[in-house]
């Protein structure tokens, strides 16, 4: 289904693929797979497999993703205020290389509109739902707490867990935000009503900014991370632009190795969070890969794009298909 995609226009496919999605969905349905589930603060996971944010910015598409095997879906990022993205040209891919460009900039309906969409759509859902939060672009950092913490409350009455998005490179300053966490997360945690709250981090981090970042993160409260965002790195010969953000194969080996440094780091700490791995996940083997280096969960846009949509079906199958093998060693 995913060749088709290959062919039109980059801004196009982005704009196309929920829709198309939708037809080949209402055709074929695959079944949310019961596979190292497990539970997290009250939230059941049936399937460790879930659509990161960025894919349904709007929460227009739920049924959808679920209808595609998720076992859990992220939307946003949603900002309070609505905001068109950023000018310009602001996706493409490199379909040879396995690697997407975007340049979007938090572009949504705003606040109330995705509250609504939501809402309307939560109970019949039946997998977790996380909302991913980030500021207007015209919000100045000093006062980025104010749009955090109205979008926690705001969403924690619809959301099984939220996420605070404060590593996208693709609005001016964000990721600044990192660098003084705990000076004002505390607050978002509180004002999320006892709903768990994640951050979102750079794969662009030293290796000492990431670690701040983790205690920073653990010591105000917040239930776990997703590692990682896009990267404004580039490869020799890179076709992108400097702006933006990069995702794809050129983030495989970048974020598994933060996802293990940052399990180290955490050590005992990690069993009470939630690690969520996502980046550069190409392929259904990548996806257990990570899950047993210890991501409890991981997310793949890219492996929807450029492996296809039966990427959380194979990756099941593959699963069962180890299960098996194991078993006939062991026996």
């Amino acid at each position: 289904m995913n060749s088709w995609l290959k062919w039109l226009p980059p801004s196009w496919a982005h704009g196309l693929a929920p829709v198309g999605l939708g037809i080949y969905t209402s055709f074929k349905k695959f079944p949310t797979r019961e596979w190292r589930s497990f539970e997290f603060a009250g939230v059941r996971f049936p399937n460790p497999l879930g659509i990161p944010g960025g894919m349904d910015k709007n929460g227009t598409s739920l049924e959808t993703w679920k209808s595609l095997g998720a076992g859990f879906i992220e939307v946003g990022t949603v900002t309070p205020y609505a905001q068109k993205g950023n000018p310009g040209t602001v996706i493409d891919r490199d379909w040879h290389e396995q690697l997407l460009w975007n340049k979007l900039g938090f572009p949504s309906h705003g606040s109330d509109d995705v509250f609504f969409n939501l809402k309307s759509q939560k109970s019949e859902l039946k997998i977790p739902l996380f909302v991913n939060i980030g500021k207007n672009r015209t919000r100045p950092n000093e006062e980025a707490e104010v749009d955090y913490i109205y979008l926690a409350d705001r969403f924690s009455e619809v959301a099984d867990a939220l996420v605070v998005n404060v590593s996208s490179p693709n609005t001016l300053g964000l990721r600044d935000l990192q660098k003084n966490l705990n000076s004002w997360l505390k607050k978002v945690i509180d004002a999320s009503r006892g709903k768990p709250v994640l951050v979102k981090l750079s794969p662009d981090l030293s290796q000492e900014d990431l670690f701040s970042c983790l205690d920073q993160c653990e010591e105000a409260g917040c239930a776990g991370f997703i590692l990682t965002n896009t990267t404004s790195q580039r490869p020799g010969g890179s076709k992108f632009p400097v702006e933006g953000g990069l995702s794809g194969k050129i983030l495989t080996e970048t974020s598994r190795n933060i996802l293990k440094k940052s399990l180290l780091h955490l050590g005992p700490r990690k069993n009470h969070l939630l690690v969520v791995s996502v980046g550069g996940i190409l392929t259904p083997e990548e996806a257990l890969a990570r899950l047993d280096l210890g991501a409890d969960l991981v997310q793949t846009y890219s492996g929807l794009v450029f492996y296809g949509p039966q990427f959380f079906e194979d990756t099941y199958q593959r699963e069962a298909q180890n299960r098996n093998i194991e078993q006939r060693v062991e026996s």
